[in-house]
């Protein structure tokens, strides 16, 4: 979810590169029979499970998972795309919603009704019907601040999208440009799902007015420029407003060491727009019986429970527990941005080149 797309030119030779070695590769039974034991799952490079809850998938189900990241999931949504008639994997997992459109737009995926999908809410089923996407997890793009910068200046962290322009917080924000990035693209959706298609661009005429900081991708973002991350500590990072994901402090706690009793950072709760993590059997997959019992893997209650700390989303499962630093230090928005996948399908490419026209020139 958090990584920024870079060198995506290079990516996508490389991608082209391996599918004309599998296509060149030899056909004997006795390969066919090691990739029938092998699912393959494709992600961003944000993929992250617990290895003893790995293992048993593997042991339950006969399966080996191979995985093969392929950077921010922009980028991977890409190369999938490029790739989809000789695949170089069985599933696919990190398309979100502002990205869903694109992937199903291009035939990617293959219908498939997980097992356990009724235990997850119709809120979440974007693509409900026709079950080419599974619903994997939730979370919720909003701006971070610091907490010890505000305290120092005495000044109140802004809590919604209007006071991001207010003149005291004029030179205090860093975001990740919407053209490279997913959640600088979640971000200018939320002000889009806020203002409206008439509004949002003078919004953000007022935030590049009040001196907003636009870098590549989320890491160089939160990690460099952003004083209230353990990163950006070290980097002298100088923005105490950043990006980020309401699940961003709690990991500042977790990673800690030793870990603090507050978490250093907040999250400005009337900022937020709601991303939604989809996985899906891709068409022309080698192995689709290895690909439907990962995708019922992906839902479990053992996997749902086991992603929060190690991905920092959340479950979309009914009754999947989620751990206490999520509740204490990030709950989930109350009333995040939305905006309907068709609205995001029909606006999403011109809404980037207007912002970066409004924005980066």
């Amino acid at each position: 979810m958090s990584v920024s797309i870079t060198k995506r030119a290079t990516v996508v030779v490389v991608g082209l590169g391996l599918v004309t070695l599998s296509a060149c590769g030899s056909g004997g039974s006795e390969k066919s029979a090691a990739e029938s034991k092998t699912v393959t799952l494709v992600s961003h490079d944000s993929w992250a499970v617990s290895k003893n809850v790995l293992a048993d998938f593997e042991k339950q189900s006969g399966y080996k998972v191979k995985v093969l990241p392929g950077g921010d999931a922009g980028q991977a949504v890409n190369k999938a795309i490029l790739t989809k008639d000789n695949p170089q994997g069985d599933v696919f997992f990190g398309v979100d919603n502002t990205l869903l459109s694109r992937a199903l737009d291009n035939g990617l995926f293959q219908p498939y009704e997980a097992k356990g999908l009724g235990a997850i809410g119709a809120r979440y089923q974007l693509d409900q019907g026709k079950h080419r996407v599974t619903p994997i997890d939730f979370g919720d793009i909003c701006v971070n601040y610091d907490k010890k910068y505000f305290a120092d200046h005495k000044l109140t962290p802004p809590a919604s999208f209007d006071d991001l322009v207010k003149p005291e917080y004029k030179n205090l924000l860093v975001t990740e440009n919407a053209s490279t990035s997913s959640p600088g693209l979640g971000f200018l959706l939320g002000t889009a799902a806020k203002y409206g298609d008439a509004g949002w661009q003078d919004y953000w005429k007022k935030l590049k007015a009040n001196g907003v900081k636009v870098v590549d991708g989320w890491e160089q973002a939160y990690d460099q420029e952003f004083s209230g991350s353990s990163g950006g500590k070290k980097a002298h990072g100088d923005r105490p407003l950043v990006v980020s994901y309401a699940s961003s402090p709690p990991a500042e706690v977790v990673f800690a060491k030793p870990q603090p009793k507050t978490a250093p950072t907040g999250v400005a709760a009337g900022t937020c727009f709601r991303q939604i993590e989809f996985a899906g059997l891709l068409s022309n997959a080698k192995n689709t019986k290895g690909g439907k019992a990962l995708i019922d893997f992906l839902v479990s209650k053992e996997f749902q429970q086991d992603m929060p700390l190690n991905m920092f989303v959340y479950p979309v499962l009914d009754g999947a527990k989620v751990p206490a630093e999520f509740t204490q230090y990030g709950p989930a928005a109350k009333d995040p941005e939305t905006l309907a996948p068709a609205k995001i399908a029909d606006h999403r490419d011109q809404w980037v080149k207007q912002w970066t026209s409004l924005v980066l020139k």
